[in-house]
């Protein structure tokens, strides 16, 4: 078992324990392939639970602060996240972001930049709209639903694929394509809440 497989077990254990944690739409991420999880974002609790449940590994952008820290640093970078400077244009982070999906594995992001404080889905930035036109991954939008309280259901919806291929044929912008994303994620949500 690696290191990583260890962190999905201790994350399922603890998310479980404390959560009924719901899981739809695992068939829905690509077996090979750079893959783009986009999901809203409304807890410290998203990312662990965004991975915890699938095969695949997912790598993450960390705020550099975290990397400073000798413990949490060196287990973020065991656990392949990648560091990302706030507040501007990092290039060096989206060159990083990139070369993951181009080399085939699975990028997890929320576009909203930040937790939501209400538990809705905000405006997405750009940056998830660069990373899917810039690259040939699947993008799989995600909806957490929650809220995280104790024994009570949080879920994470796993959408299909959304097929980016005109948009990027027709350079449509980052902005747009995000807003895209964040459309499908909302989507994913309000079926969700319709039907149960």
């Amino acid at each position: 078992m690696s290191l990583y497989q260890f962190g999905q077990f201790v994350c399922r254990c603890v998310l479980s324990t404390f959560y009924k944690v719901r899981i739809v739409g695992k068939e829905n991420i690509p077996e090979k392939g750079g893959v783009l999880l986009c999901a809203n974002h409304i807890s410290n609790f998203d990312p662990p639970l965004l991975g915890a449940y699938i095969k695949r590994p997912v790598r993450y952008m960390a705020k550099k602060e975290l990397f400073d820290k000798p413990v949490i640093g060196r287990l973020l970078n065991n656990l392949g996240a990648f560091p990302v400077k706030r507040g501007g244009g990092d290039k060096q982070s989206l060159r990083t972001a990139l070369q993951i999906l181009k080399s085939g594995d699975i990028v997890g992001l929320f576009p909203e930049g930040t937790r939501s404080k209400n538990g809705e889905i905000g405006e997405g930035l750009a940056g998830a709209g660069f990373f899917a036109a810039k690259s040939d991954a699947y993008v799989v939008p995600c909806a957490i639903i929650g809220p995280y309280k104790k024994r009570k259901p949080v879920t994470l919806i796993y959408g299909k694929p959304i097929d980016m291929s005109s948009y990027r044929e027709n350079r449509v912008s980052a902005k747009e394509i995000t807003n895209l994303i964040m459309n499908e994620i909302q989507e994913l949500k309000d079926h969700h809440l319709k039907s149960n």
